[in-house]
């Protein structure tokens, strides 16, 4: 029986993981950058609009004059 250390099983499962993920090309002009950015920020608030937050909900932050 081959004894599996924490660290082989870690790397066995976090790596096709890690290398699943896709990056984002790095833009290469100044409008290419401006698109990204508006486009993951789309992306953001689609996100964030799928979240329910109970209204009891109090934020994290006071405003204060």
């Amino acid at each position: 029986m081959t004894k599996i250390t924490r660290r082989a099983l870690a790397g066995a499962i976090l790596t096709p993981a890690a290398l699943a993920q896709t990056q984002t090309p790095i833009p290469r002009t100044p409008d290419e950058e401006l698109a990204a950015l508006r486009e993951q920020n789309t992306r953001n608030s689609e996100a964030l609009a799928k979240l329910q937050v109970p209204i009891a909900t109090e934020p994290a932050f006071q405003f204060k004059a």
